[in-house]
């Protein structure tokens, strides 16, 4: 093998030397470190609402539940995790609905749903914002896609006093109707008449 061939072989087997190396670190940024830091970031964000949580103590809540075949809501008392700002108690009596009755009653919200933003403004009106699954399992017809709605407002309103009116949104988006029926471009207000009151 001639001198030149001799360089050209070294020089070529130095790049892929250095292509492996460049693609092992690549390889690890990718698969270790950022899962690293993806769960570290959770990590921070648990401990964030933990201290919140403990900041506030527990309160004494009344959720407002749907009862399809009668057509009302029903209440029911829970004592949850309670922050010290009505955004963060908005979230939480969103997430206590999320997860469902205590006592057997029926859902308002699917429990795939996530919670996409909450935002409260001075004026009263709590803008929250459901992930696409909020659109699911709905009992057909207006009445119950009513009743699934006013159990989002009543029981935020029940709680907070801040909370004046309420504007739902799916993924960020305003949308015509939970599932073809329920008006969702306009803003709720409390209905305490939907209330059973033997409940």
């Amino acid at each position: 093998m001639s001198r030149r061939a001799k360089i050209a072989l070294v020089v070529v087997l130095a790049v892929v030397a250095a292509g492996l190396f460049y693609l092992r670190a690549l390889a690890r940024r990718i698969f270790v470190e950022t899962p690293l830091r993806v769960e570290q970031e959770a990590r921070a964000q648990l401990s964030q609402v933990a201290l919140q949580s403990q900041a506030g103590g527990r309160e004494t809540v009344v959720l407002y539940f749907p009862s399809y075949g009668e057509g009302v809501l029903v209440k029911e008392v829970r004592r949850i995790a309670w922050a010290a700002e009505d955004a963060d108690r908005v979230r939480q009596i969103l997430l206590a609905l999320i997860e469902g009755s205590h006592q057997g009653h029926e859902r308002a919200v699917s429990p795939s749903t996530s919670i996409r933003a909450v935002f409260l403004t001075r004026d009263g009106t709590a803008y929250v914002d459901f992930s696409s699954e909020v659109l699911a399992d709905f009992a057909p017809g207006i009445e119950s896609e009513s009743l699934a709605v006013y159990s989002i407002v009543d029981s935020l309103a029940a709680n907070i006093p801040a909370v004046k009116k309420v504007k739902i949104l799916v993924q960020g988006q305003e949308v015509d109707a939970l599932d073809g029926h329920a008006d969702l471009t306009d803003y709720y207000v409390p209905d305490p008449s939907r209330v059973n009151k033997a409940h």
